[in-house]
């Protein structure tokens, strides 16, 4: 819980902080035309990382690797997407470094050595016809074949019966 009253409260109010400072410096125009060029740049920046990660995801699939790196990648880019979209310029530097293929590397490096991957069959446990199932085995239990049909005339006969109004 500390960590998300830091996040909805601290951010906001340091973001607040930088943007009157800045303002101060450099004017108010000059600070919104900067916010708006940051969040353009990165929106650029995006585009073009993102196709590239997903061409290398869909390369990866296709030798049957599994993609897990170009994942994790995907995920920092969206992330520094939505931070460069949101005004202010502490989120802009941390939305521009998710974006830096070199710096973004370096943190999927750490963070992927302590992740484990992985891999099942994709069937239930017991295998592919469940946990006491085979194929071509007859089973313990009785099987009782038969066929029905729905005759509606006793249901109809029984309901006047039960009304009392007998009329044939």
């Amino acid at each position: 819980m500390p960590i998300l009253l830091l996040l909805f409260i601290a951010v906001p109010i340091l973001e607040m902080w930088l943007l009157i400072t800045v303002g101060r410096e450099i004017g108010a125009l000059p600070t919104i035309g900067l916010v708006l060029l940051t969040a353009v740049v990165g929106l650029a920046l995006l585009r073009r990382q993102g196709l590239s990660t997903v061409l290398r995801a869909q390369q990866k699939m296709q030798v049957g690797e599994l993609p897990a790196r170009e994942m994790a990648e995907g995920i920092f880019l969206a992330v520094g997407g939505a931070l460069l979209l949101t005004p202010g310029f502490f989120t802009d530097a941390l939305g521009f470094a998710c974006l830096i293929p070199g710096l973004r590397q370096l943190v999927l490096g750490r963070l992927l050595r302590h992740v484990v991957v992985v891999r099942g069959t994709g069937y239930p446990p017991g295998g592919q016809y469940g946990p006491r199932r085979n194929p071509g085995r007859e089973s313990d239990s009785d099987i009782i074949e038969g066929e029905y049909s729905r005759d509606d005339r006793h249901r109809v006969q029984d309901s006047r019966d039960r009304d009392g109004s007998d009329e044939r």
